[in-house]
């Protein structure tokens, strides 16, 4: 009898893959070829899974996307109380940092999908589907932190939502770059949301490298990071992950 093959567990098998080529050459420079040999595969079996390399991208992308809330879904339900809305955001913020070497290669490889998105109109499409509900379930995080007396109300609107995501994605930007290291990021996320709910950031607890999209090694320290303090984790996201 045939042996019955899970092609969705396959298609994350040949993701996975993609993933290990793309933390040390890159995406574009990952050929289906290169995958299918990583993943011990014949470049025909691959293609019966993927068409093309831009399928294959966007499913990596969204493997990446879904093992990283249900990462966050679970720090949440190990809270033994309800999360603050500041806790939510400072979880989800952290959270879309690349703070280790998983983490890492799915910005890299959502860096990728975005740059060949600039110029492919259905590829836009996809890339912009969820900046919408992300900013919203931001700024409904700010209005009921608002509500509670944590943020000053003028601050709670979808425009300071949308400043924390590209604040994010510009601090994920300088981290792939190695213009600062994820200590240094997570310090800048920190001095932001003490800036914003207008305290001196002492309620922040420090996050460790695996609050990130990934769990494995932690990135590489840079010099000025070797000095900082040892960070933990905190939950605070899975709801919002389930919502974004």
């Amino acid at each position: 009898m045939p042996k019955k093959v899970d092609h969705e567990a396959r298609r994350q098998e040949i993701s996975e893959a993609l993933w290990r080529l793309a933390s040390t050459r890159g995406p574009d420079a990952t050929s289906l070829r290169d995958v299918a040999a990583e993943a011990g595969i014949s470049l025909g079996r691959l293609q019966h899974y993927f068409r093309s390399k831009d399928e294959m991208l966007l499913f990596a992308l969204r493997h990446i996307n879904r093992l990283a809330a249900e990462r966050i879904r679970a720090r949440i339900e190990a809270l033994p109380e309800e999360p603050t809305p500041r806790e939510v955001l400072r979880a989800c913020l952290s959270g879309m940092l690349p703070l280790d070497e998983k983490s890492r290669v799915g910005v890299l490889v959502g860096a990728a999908y975005f740059a060949r998105a600039v110029y492919d109109e259905p590829l836009r499409a996809e890339a912009k589907n969820g900046i919408p509900q992300l900013r919203a379930l931001f700024a409904d995080q700010l209005r009921r932190a608002a509500e509670r007396g944590e943020l000053p109300p003028e601050r709670a609107t979808e425009d300071e939502a949308m400043l924390l995501i590209s604040m994010v994605d510009g601090l994920s930007t300088y981290v792939l770059l190695d213009v600062h290291g994820p200590r240094t990021a997570l310090r800048l996320l920190d001095l932001h949301l003490a800036h914003l709910f207008g305290t001196d950031g002492a309620a922040d607890a420090p996050v460790s490298y695996g609050a990130g999209a990934g769990s494995g090694a932690a990135a590489p320290l840079t010099s000025e990071e070797r000095s900082a303090p040892a960070s933990r984790p905190e939950g605070g996201a899975a709801k919002a992950a389930d919502r974004a």
